[in-house]
């Protein structure tokens, strides 16, 4: 392809986005992002008060110290000495208590499992999890039957069960292929980073080095329609907004599958029902700013089982990860959870869900009292969650689609991988290899 040929449009400036953008321009191609919200970041983007110094994510967000492909590319931009990584502390429900679960030793000594064969099955499958590398022979098999077979239905419904019930819901929760789980604890650590300012600090430094590169960033664009160029041009994609139409040799949509193919209806009929076959959860987070901390043991994660009468899956006390200070501080929280999109927490409005979550309170803390909370603030996706069905390799859709010039990378297609802006940038980076090499 000739140096004159070579543009790219990129429908999202989230992570993905914006990776695969970097790796572009510097490839001499000339690159425009077309993004419907008036900022960067996706999913991982934040918000902040007049008084705070750091933003909060608007859906908590944080780096594993094994995210090679999001920590390698902060080190490219020669950002690394703003990556920060504390240690919080998560813990386990049992019987009403809270427990200290994010070290081997405190796994040895969690109540739950007592001190037989239930803690020794426990043990010895995470380490087999771990140390295995053939998650295709475990997309065969459900957690629930693969879990329940090895490592007993005592320890599975005590200690993922909950989980898998909290994330995928009664519905899907025994459908979720195991290389999932696989993936999930190959790929975690204990420790948590973040990007000194938060997440959205990252991601507006990000836009604006691109910017400087060279990248052109349209915010506030949402794309109407994708379609092959009606001049003739083998490969061209004429991307249409509600300003008019563009042109380009080759066009990258890092959306949700549903909004792949809305936006781009000329797709072969197999391949728009594949997109239209991957189903996901979406994600109700409620962010509250509170005038004293709630935990009073300094606990950060809370993993919660919804069959203890908890209204949601998590709750995460944000500033016993970063201080107070940053926030002025505000203690922040978050109360989050996935649900399908049909469930009435997408319905209610927000100060009926803070009526439903904040009598939970105290069961974290029985002295919390409604007056201590300053500032609440809602946030709703309707896609969080992709859900990994058995055989689940075989339903992802290939980057480069049926279109000649068009192509299509979500976090719905980082299988085996669990989603985040880690994954994010792979696949990012990797839709970009195809695009300079086609």
């Amino acid at each position: 392809m000739q140096e004159s040929q070579k543009t790219a449009a990129i429908v999202g400036a989230g992570i993905g986005g914006m990776a695969a953008a970097f790796d572009l321009v510097r490839q001499g191609w000339k690159v425009d992002i077309y993004e419907a919200a008036d900022y960067v970041g996706g999913l991982a983007s934040g918000f902040k008060e007049p008084h705070w110094d750091w933003s909060v994510e608007k859906f908590y967000h944080h780096w594993f110290a094994s995210d090679r492909h999001m920590l390698g590319l902060i080190d490219e931009l020669g950002w690394r000495q703003d990556v920060l990584f504390p240690r919080p502390l998560t813990v386990m429900y049992d019987k009403g208590k809270f427990y200290p679960f994010d070290s081997i030793l405190n796994a040895i000594l969690f109540p739950g499992l007592g001190w037989g064969v239930h803690k020794a099955r426990f043990g010895l499958i995470g380490l087999y999890l771990r140390l295995s590398n053939n998650w295709q022979a475990l997309e065969k098999y459900t957690v629930d039957e693969w879990m329940r077979r090895w490592a007993g239905s005592h320890t599975y419904e005590l200690m993922w069960q909950p989980m898998m019930i909290g994330k995928f819901g009664e519905k899907y929760a025994r459908q979720v292929n195991m290389a999932w789980m696989w993936a999930r604890l190959k790929s975690r650590t204990t420790r948590l980073g973040t990007f000194k300012g938060g997440f959205q600090a990252f991601s507006d430094r990000f836009a604006e080095h691109l910017r400087g590169l060279g990248v052109n960033i349209q915010l506030s664009t949402p794309i109407e329609r994708l379609a092959p160029a009606s001049n003739g041009q083998a490969g061209e994609i004429r991307v249409q907004t509600a300003q008019g139409a563009k042109d380009y040799a080759r066009c990258l949509v890092t959306s949700s599958p549903a909004q792949m193919a809305r936006l781009a209806p000329d797709l072969p009929a197999g391949y728009l029902q594949g997109l239209l076959g991957l189903q996901n959860m979406g994600a109700v987070v409620m962010v509250l700013a509170l005038k004293q901390p709630l935990s009073t043991q300094g606990y950060y994660w809370y993993n919660l089982p919804k069959s203890a009468g908890f209204p949601f899956l998590a709750l995460v006390e944000h500033t016993n990860f970063l201080s107070p200070d940053y926030f002025g501080g505000d203690h922040i929280i978050y109360i989050g959870d996935y649900l399908e999109t049909t469930h009435e927490n997408f319905r209610l409005s927000q100060d009926e869900l803070l009526q439903r979550f904040l009598p939970s309170l105290t069961r974290f803390n029985p002295a919390f009292q409604t007056n201590w909370l300053r500032k609440s603030w809602l946030f709703r996706t309707s896609y969080a969650q992709p859900i990994p069905l058995v055989n689940h390799s075989r339903n992802i859709p290939p980057i480069e689609t049926p279109i000649p010039g068009l192509y299509f990378a979500s976090m719905s297609q980082v299988y085996p991988w669990d989603r985040g802006t880690n994954f994010a940038v792979e696949i990012g980076r990797r839709a970009a290899r195809l695009i300079h090499g086609s």
